[in-house]
């Protein structure tokens, strides 16, 4: 089936003798490889009488050949459809030295902060994990989240020339809508050798979604009405972490806090802060040395940190 995905991706017909030449099958098994395709990933297939088969949007497939050849010393893993490349990260992890990426056409249980579902239509997007190796104690990785969301910025910026903004602590703005986020996840013992999975999603192709989702999102093609090189995106997004990573462990995330803020999309903005069962109003003062949200409450300056926090707009539902 990935043959047959790759001789459609370009968009133009081809006709069922033409693509079972190519495969080696039956004009018939065309047709019902083209149907498991379309039931297993949504794909939307049109077929018209004497024209053959195409995909109704073209597919930007990952080369990983491409990929691996720009970075020769880090292990690239590239998958068809896997459940999540955080969990397929942990399990390469097991066999493999970071650091490391992981790369999906497809996620099946794709995951957000606390537990959301990702939406992660098959080749639309990026699904990335790259495990970084903790080699500095904890202090290595304040304001991880945050320094990963500059590298997405700088990604997007680079690929597209579009400005993005962030959020606190971990989700990528254009307009206001959201075009990424990120997810990290600690693996190992923190007294002893541990390494940090970095999650990353980014809406590259994707217009539209049979799947509920619960903000306002937009992807890099609505944006600029173009498709993404997804191969191309993906090598701008491992540059960029590569140079941001380097930063932080060398320097800390003080030494790009100032940075961060240049592209902090609510500062200033009155919010509410939830953390557990509380929740804290206050007005965004900034960020704190470690990556912390820095918030204005009754006069006084506080600051917040930890996995569990989320941030939202007082009229937010």
């Amino acid at each position: 089936m990935l043959k047959l995905l790759t001789l459609l991706a370009d968009g133009d017909f081809h006709s069922g003798n033409e693509l079972g030449a190519e495969v080696g099958i039956s004009r018939a098994a065309v047709w019902k490889r083209l149907q498991s395709l379309r039931d297993e990933f949504g794909l939307e297939l049109q077929s018209v009488p004497g024209k053959g088969y195409r995909l109704s949007q073209p597919l930007s497939l990952i080369d990983l050949n491409s990929l691996q050849a720009s970075f020769p010393s880090l292990p690239i893993f590239a998958y068809d459809s896997i459940s999540s490349t955080n969990e397929y990260a942990k399990k390469v992890l097991a066999m493999q030295a970071a650091p490391l990426a992981i790369l999906a056409e497809h996620q099946t249980l794709g995951r957000g902060r606390r537990g959301r579902e990702w939406s992660s239509p098959y080749a639309q997007n990026l699904y990335l994990s790259f495990v970084w190796p903790v080699t500095q104690g904890m202090a290595q990785i304040d304001g991880l989240s945050l320094v990963v969301g500059l590298a997405v910025v700088r990604a997007v910026e680079q690929v597209v020339g579009t400005t993005a903004q962030l959020k606190w602590p971990n989700d990528v703005l254009i307009n206001n809508s959201k075009v990424a986020g990120i997810l990290l996840e600690l693996v190992g013992d923190p007294a002893d050798l541990c390494h940090v999975v970095i999650g990353i999603g980014v809406n590259l192709n994707m217009t539209g979604t049979n799947q509920a989702i619960d903000q306002q999102w937009t992807s890099l093609a609505l944006e600029t009405g173009k498709q993404i090189d997804r191969t191309k995106f993906a090598q701008s997004i491992l540059e960029s972490l590569d140079l941001y990573l380097d930063k932080q462990k060398n320097y800390g995330f003080s030494s790009l806090r100032s940075e961060w803020l240049g592209v902090h999309a609510w500062q200033g903005r009155e919010v509410v802060l939830s953390a557990g069962n509380e929740l804290v109003r206050g007005r965004i003062a900034g960020i704190g040395e470690k990556g912390e949200i820095c918030l204005l409450v009754d006069g006084q300056e506080r600051l917040f940190i930890g996995g569990e926090l989320s941030l939202r707009l007082r009229n937010d539902t």
